[in-house]
Parts: C-alpha cells; structure tokens; sequence
C-alpha cells in the first residue's frame, strides 16, 4: 500500500474545517438574531410560536452537529501533525485512502467501524 499524500488531506481537513465554521457563524448569528426568547403568546398565534420553537431547536441540534464534526476534525489535524493520522485507533491498521477521502476525520479501518455497528 503506497504512503498517504498527508498534506492532501490535511488540506481536505483544513477546507472542511473552514466550511463548518462558517455555517457554525451563520447558526449562531441566525440563533442570536432575536433575543433568544419566544415571542408573546398573546401576539402570535398558536402555531407561529410551534414553528419558531421547532426552528430554534433545529438550529441547536445543527448547531451541535457542527461543533461534533469540528471536534473530529480538530482531532484529525493532530493525529496528521504527531503521524498518526491514517490509523485506526482500534487495531492499528492502516485505514484504506479511499474510505479517507470520502471521511476524511475517519478514526477506524472500515473492519473495526463495521464491527462497532454490529454489522
């Protein structure tokens, strides 16, 4: 198996990192556009105030999924720098470049993922 182009994928790191950020910054600006709290029920109607607590709580669950995925990132970018990057963390294995492209904050070969799932 050849050696993984790291800098390729510390580069993929890096731009999805980017990305996430900023959709994080329009999550937090479109959350703390109004003043955090629902509107007066004697203003709205029943189902305008559903609607604006469905989207806030959509927004906080983006929101979250997000900050997750920058965590794994986060977590790539060190392994790339201390040379563990491409390894699963269960067995050791070298983890195949094409599962890293499509994810590249993979922690797992795609064996030890499957066994975790039970599949």
């Amino acid at each position: 198996m050849p050696p993984l182009d790291i800098e390729k994928f510390r580069q993929m790191l890096l731009d999805e990192k980017k990305r996430l950020e900023s959709d994080k910054a329009w999550l937090n600006g479109s959350f703390n556009s109004d003043s955090g709290e629902l509107a007066d029920f004697d203003v709205n109607h029943p189902g305008d105030t559903g609607t604006e607590m469905f989207e806030r709580e959509k927004d906080l669950a983006l929101n979250e999924n997000v900050e997750d995925l920058l965590e794994q990132i986060n977590t790539a970018l060190v392994k790339v720098e201390n040379g563990t990057y491409g390894l699963c963390d269960h067995c050791g294995k070298p983890i195949a470049e094409g599962r890293l492209e499509a994810l590249p904050y993979a922690t797992f070969c795609i064996t030890c993922q499957s066994r975790m799932e039970g599949r």
